[in-house]
């Protein structure tokens, strides 16, 4: 069985960060508006469009319209903000209902999970 190994090579190329995530919609408006609510910073596109872009830090959350079927697998996007009680009081205020409140966990978070309207799973977080 392979075991992955760490290769240190300072003469190879570096991963230097995450870009991007791109998540698959069916529905880009209602899928807009609940990022929006929120209080994510639209940076491109919008509710009618084929692909919106959210940035924060450098960093991009995308959504594509996409009208195949349902995706069959599981996976979880974790957003740092400065405030996690904040943004759980702008969902409740949206009319949206996270799993539980937010809670310190013992990995040195905040945070709480909330799925957007395509079943994504998105979770708020701060260091503690």
């Amino acid at each position: 069985m392979n075991q992955p190994q760490s290769h240190d090579d300072a003469t190879g190329p570096r991963f230097e960060g995450l870009s991007a995530v791109t998540l698959a919609t069916h529905d880009m408006e209602r899928a807009v508006a609940f990022y929006l609510a929120l209080g994510f910073p639209l940076s491109y596109g919008g509710p009618s469009e084929a692909f919106t872009s959210f940035e924060f830090g450098g960093t991009y959350l995308n959504l594509i319209l996409d009208t195949r079927g349902p995706v069959l697998w599981w996976g979880r996007v974790i957003v740092h903000v400065s405030d996690v009680d904040a943004v759980y009081q702008k969902a409740l205020a949206a009319g949206y209902r996270p799993e539980a409140p937010p809670a310190d966990a013992s990995w040195g978070e905040r945070y709480f999970h909330i799925c957007d309207p395509d079943g994504h799973e998105i979770s708020i977080a701060r260091r503690l």
